[in-house]
C-alpha cells in the first residue's frame, strides 16, 4: 500500500523535474504549451517602435532619461537628432528649414526600414512629425503630439503667433536668421540638477526658416490614427489652445503626463507611462 500511495507523488517529482530540464535548454514550450495563464505578459502586448523627435533647440539627447523604460517594456526606440540641432548644431546654417527637417526624419525611417512606428513629435516637432507621416504613411501607425504644435497644411509656426505679438517676434528672426533659445525655465526645467544637464546641451540658435516656412501636405492625413499628450504640470500656456480643442476631438487619443513641458527630461517616467498607454 505504501508504495501504491507514493507513487502519484513520484510520478508529479519525475515530470516536474522534466519540465524544468526542458524549460532550462529552451524547450519549455513543448513540456508545457503556452495558452493565456503561462504566456509572459509582455508577450501579449504589441511590439511597438517608437521615433522620438525633439522639440526646437533640443536635440535627441533630451529623451535620454525615457527611452530605457520604453525599451524595457520590449518596445524599439530611436532619436534621431535634427540638422543644425544637438550633435549636429555644425551642419546647421540659414537655409536649415522646415522641409530639411521633414527630410531628416522621412530620411532616418526608410534608411532604418522602420514600420509600424508610433511617430512622436514634440513641440515644434509637431510640424516635422506631420509632414514626416505625409511622406511616408505606410510606415506610421499612429502620430503623438507631445505638448506640441498641430499644424494646418500651407501654415507655419509663425502663423500661431498671436498677432499682436508676431512683428516683434518676426523681425529679429528676419534679420538674423535664426531664434535665439528660450531661457531654460520656460520649459519648466528648474531644479539645478535639471538644469545642470540641460544646459549646455541646449543648441542657442535655431534657423528662423524652420519656423517661418509653411508645411505643404502632399496627401491626406485625416484617417491616420493620432494622439496628443498634454504635459500639466505646470501647464505650457501655448500649447493649452490645442490640448483643449483635442481632448474630446472625434478620432483622437488624448492622455495626460506630470511634468512641465520638458516632461522627458522632468518626469519622463510619466510620460513614458503616457505612450506606453497610446502602444
Amino acid at each position: 500500500m505504501a508504495e501504491q500511495s507514493n507513487q502519484p507523488k513520484l510520478n508529479r517529482r519525475v515530470l516536474m523535474r522534466s519540465a524544468l530540464a526542458a524549460t532550462a535548454a529552451g524547450l519549455g514550450a513543448a513540456v508545457l504549451p503556452a495558452g493565456p495563464a503561462t504566456r509572459p505578459a509582455h508577450a501579449q502586448a504589441r511590439k511597438a517602435t517608437f521615433v522620438l523627435v525633439h522639440g526646437a533647440w533640443h536635440g535627441g539627447w533630451c529623451w535620454q532619461r525615457m527611452t530605457p523604460l520604453l525599451r524595457a517594456a520590449g518596445h524599439e526606440v530611436y532619436t534621431p537628432t535634427l540638422t543644425g540641432l544637438g550633435e549636429r548644431a555644425h551642419l546647421g546654417s540659414e537655409y536649415t528649414s522646415l522641409n530639411t527637417h521633414i527630410t531628416d526624419i522621412d530620411s532616418m525611417m526608410r534608411m532604418e526600414d522602420v514600420k509600424d512606428v508610433i511617430l512622436v513629435g514634440h513641440s515644434y516637432a509637431g510640424f516635422v512629425v506631420t509632414g514626416a507621416a505625409d511622406r511616408a504613411p505606410e510606415r506610421v501607425r499612429m502620430l503623438v503630439y507631445v505638448n506640441a504644435f498641430v499644424p494646418e497644411n500651407g501654415k507655419s509656426l509663425l502663423d500661431f503667433v498671436p498677432p499682436d505679438r508676431r512683428e516683434a517676434y518676426e523681425k529679429p528672426g528676419r534679420e538674423k536668421g535664426y531664434f535665439e533659445t528660450f531661457p531654460i525655465a520656460s520649459y519648466a526645467v528648474t531644479k539645478p540638477e535639471d538644469v545642470a544637464w540641460v544646459q549646455p546641451r541646449i543648441t542657442p540658435r535655431q534657423s528662423y526658416r524652420t519656423f517661418a516656412q509653411p508645411l505643404k501636405l502632399r496627401g491626406d492625413l485625416s484617417k491616420m490614427p493620432k494622439a496628443y499628450v498634454r504635459c500639466a504640470d505646470p501647464v505650457y500656456g501655448p500649447m493649452e489652445p490645442f490640448a483643449q480643442r483635442l481632448k474630446n476631438a472625434p478620432g483622437w487619443k488624448y492622455v495626460e503626463a506630470s511634468g512641465g513641458h520638458d516632461a522627458m527630461v522632468t518626469n519622463p517616467r510619466s510620460l513614458a507611462d503616457a505612450l506606453l498607454k497610446l502602444a
